[in-house]
């Protein structure tokens, strides 16, 4: 079995941000990534709110990170990791097994789903929870963006300079995200905000045609539209650490202080535990802090 001071399962900001001080302390560690490096900020179209850097794109600044600590030595495998235990043993979907001193758990969170008819059916063909990613496939369509929080709003905003309509479909009758994206949103010509009310059917032959949209009276209207833009949150995927941390109700793990769980030498760091802000600032913070701890935690 191999034996490494610190195992961190997740390559997003706070994971790759926990490598690079743990490298910088000369410590032998090993990250794992179920899918690709960067977490969900690899597909933001722009960061303006990182600290010294006025605009970034999501693709720059995640592969920047990442060839950062690979260039220091990191050593990673794109492989599932199915079993975390008190022994601080990984177990990965390959049938690999891995022992480290430490572990971070930092496996962020992925995007919410509606859970409605015809969502899972035209994934690809119409659905897409990334308006940067697929964007481009809608020039001059009509589009619906739904959410309420500031991806929401930016991802509105991105579409309507692409798409020839954009309706924005929100439970709500207010909006969480930033009050000037909100104001720039306004502005667009091309759209209409439906509020109040939320998406109930996805409809479609080979590719998504219309939806069925349902007001807090229980109305039905029916939009012809091609591209359905979801962003109505996260939710984390943290099931295999229940054996090793309490999780709360949304599955989120919970932590007393931002750090430990209930299990000594194992942290969690990043979106995936309870906290009150999730952006890319406080997810390289809590990756900092967490290796700074397992590191100051393994001497003592």
């Amino acid at each position: 079995m191999d034996i490494y001071d610190l195992i961190i399962i997740g390559a997003g900001p706070a994971g790759l941000t926990a490598a690079l001080y743990a490298l910088r302390a000369n410590k032998k560690v090993l990250v794992f990534e179920a899918r690709s490096y960067g977490g969900q900020i690899i597909n933001a179209s722009k960061i303006e709110n990182y600290p010294a850097i006025p605009v970034i794109s999501g693709f720059d600044f995640a592969t920047n990170l990442y060839n950062q600590v690979k260039n220091m030595g990191m050593e990673i495998k794109f492989e599932t990791v199915v079993r975390v235990d008190e022994n601080k043993t990984v177990t990965t979907a390959s049938g690999g097994s891995y022992h480290a001193k430490a572990i971070i758990i930092a496996t962020g969170a992925e995007k919410r789903k509606l859970h409605i008819k015809g969502e899972e059916e035209f994934v690809g063909r119409g659905v897409s929870y990334c308006a940067t990613c697929d964007g481009n496939f809608y020039k001059k369509k009509t589009v619906a963006v739904v959410g309420g929080e500031m991806t929401a709003l930016e991802d509105a905003i991105y579409l309507a300079d692409l798409a020839a309509k954009v309706y924005v479909i929100h439970s709500g009758d207010s909006f969480k995200g930033e009050d000037r994206l909100y104001e720039e949103l306004k502005k667009k010509e091309n759209v209409t905000f439906i509020l109040n009310s939320k998406v109930v059917k996805i409809n479609g032959t080979e590719v998504l045609e219309n939806i069925d949209v349902e007001d807090n009276e229980g109305n039905l209207t029916n939009l012809d539209i091609r591209g359905l833009f979801i962003a109505v949150g996260q939710e984390p995927k943290n099931e295999i650490f229940a054996n090793v941390a309490k999780l709360d109700k949304f599955g989120y793990i919970e932590s007393e202080d931002g750090v430990h769980t209930n299990v000594n030498g194992i942290y969690v760091a990043g979106d995936t535990r309870v906290k009150v802000l999730r952006q890319l600032t406080t997810a390289v913070g809590d990756g900092a802090n967490a290796a700074t701890i397992a590191m100051r935690e393994m001497q003592d």
